[in-house]
């Protein structure tokens, strides 16, 4: 084999090869990093944030306004936090979440209780039985000290101390095996536009295109159980499922807007299904409520007026999402809070609310359903202007009974049996009425 070859072009390929293995083996190293817990205590005047790790890892750490958050942002890495409770309210740190970002970005998002300043960040090396651990200090600041930090330019901390001021895209960091990958820009567009209209359907093309959308993921959980279950596993495990059961029937391409644990930003979502030419989108969802209880599954569309005041409340907490998972949409303009319901939009909404009849009438028959079942607000994540959509509430994950329920395989496997028929009804629904 290896005979035929001339040596510079076997030269080629053993250098090709070696980069290989070395990609590999970077890769691997970047995979294998783990945060094994995550501490918050008070220290002097300051309120101390520590991360313990496995491997050397580079942080990327900047601040958000409105509301004041501290965002950490890391390589991809692993999570084995001990068993107990995440830290509570502690000095000037209320809550945090964590998770993927995007592919090969992690994120800690940090709630504060008021404008804070980075007073120190550090890292120091494994000893005494401790790993890899990351310091951040977080100190009390004015309103107009904070907003005046926002627009200066970072600061960037190296193991000898710190680098002179660096522009803002810099943020503080601390130094690492591998860099941050940079955001697409996608997620760096100030405005928000929407996607090109969706090609138009093939005439030869049999099988209907359905979007299933798993609401929240990575650093966004979503709500969070009587027990602990988080909303972001179970929207991913009802979309695989019913995933699962719409492509057994051979009549259907079915897309999930996200296959793994990671964060999806609403517009993105939006923009998926639009660009997959969706015939139909569908987001899944399970809440909380101050009320415990109440229990069961409804389904929203989408409504320039709230039918009640529970749908409006509920639809301003998940247009939050990009916020959750330290976003900056400070810069944003008000089209992504609030699109405009167009004349070709309403098309969409009326084949919306009629599938929704058809899911309401679907899950009755197999789930436990909410009373006033269809429900109506401005949920961003339905305002594609060509696409029916809808947003089904699996359940109220605040509710013992049906955070078991949606603990349950059997349970929810029933729910998108009666998905998959309402799913069914409607496209024949579709095609009755286009041979009239």
């Amino acid at each position: 084999m290896w005979g035929n070859m001339g040596p510079h072009r076997l030269f080629l390929i053993m250098v090709a090869a070696a980069f290989l293995v070395m990609a590999a083996v970077k890769t691997v190293s970047a995979a294998e990093a783990v945060v094994t817990d995550a501490r918050v205590g008070t220290y002097a005047q300051a309120t101390r944030v520590v991360l313990e790790y496995s491997k050397p890892l580079t942080f990327t750490v900047f601040t958000l306004g409105n509301p004041s958050r501290v965002v950490v942002d890391m390589p991809e890495v692993g999570w084995r936090l001990p068993p107990r409770p995440l830290p509570k309210r502690t000095g000037l740190f209320d809550k945090m979440r964590y998770g993927l970002y995007k592919a090969g970005q992690s994120r800690i998002v940090l709630d504060v209780t008021e404008p804070v300043r980075i007073g120190k960040a550090f890292v120091i090396k494994p000893d005494d039985g401790h790993g890899h651990r990351f310091v951040l200090d977080l100190v009390r600041t004015t309103e107009a000290a904070f907003l005046k930090r926002l627009k200066g330019p970072a600061l960037s901390v190296t193991a000898g101390g710190n680098a002179p001021a660096q522009p803002r895209a810099a943020a503080l960091t601390v130094p690492q095996q591998s860099a941050v990958q940079p955001q697409p820009a996608a997620l760096q567009s100030p405005a928000f536009r929407l996607a090109p209209r969706k090609p138009a359907i093939r005439p030869h093309a049999k099988k209907k295109v359905v979007v299933i959308d798993p609401g929240h993921g990575g650093v966004d959980p979503g709500a969070i159980g009587h027990s602990g279950t988080y909303e972001k596993h179970i929207t991913l495990v009802v979309s695989r499922e019913l995933k699962r059961q719409l492509e057994a029937t051979g009549q259907y391409r079915v897309l999930l807007t996200r296959r793994r644990d990671f964060f999806i930003r609403l517009r993105d979502r939006v923009q998926f299904a639009r660009e997959a030419g969706a015939e139909l989108f569908i987001s899944i969802h399970a809440d909380t409520i101050k009320n415990r209880s109440i229990s069961g599954s409804s389904v929203y569309t989408l409504s320039e007026n709230a039918s009640d005041k529970m749908a409006a409340e509920l639809a301003e907490k998940e247009n939050k999402a990009d916020l959750i998972a330290g976003i900056d949409l400070t810069h944003e303009t008000p089209v992504i809070a609030n699109i405009l319901i167009s004349l070709r939009q309403r098309d969409s909404m009326n084949q919306s609310a009629r599938f929704a009849a058809l899911l309401i009438k679907h899950l009755k028959r197999r789930t436990m359903v909410l009373r006033n079942t269809h429900r109506m607000a401005g949920f961003a994540v339905l305002k594609a202007p060509d696409v029916p959509s809808v947003l089904i509430e699996t359940g109220f994950l605040s509710n013992k009974t049906d955070e078991q329920r949606l603990r349950s395989r059997a349970y929810r496997n029933k729910m998108a049996t009666a998905i998959v028929e309402a799913i069914g009804a409607y496209f024949l629904q579709v095609e009755e009425a286009t041979r009239r």
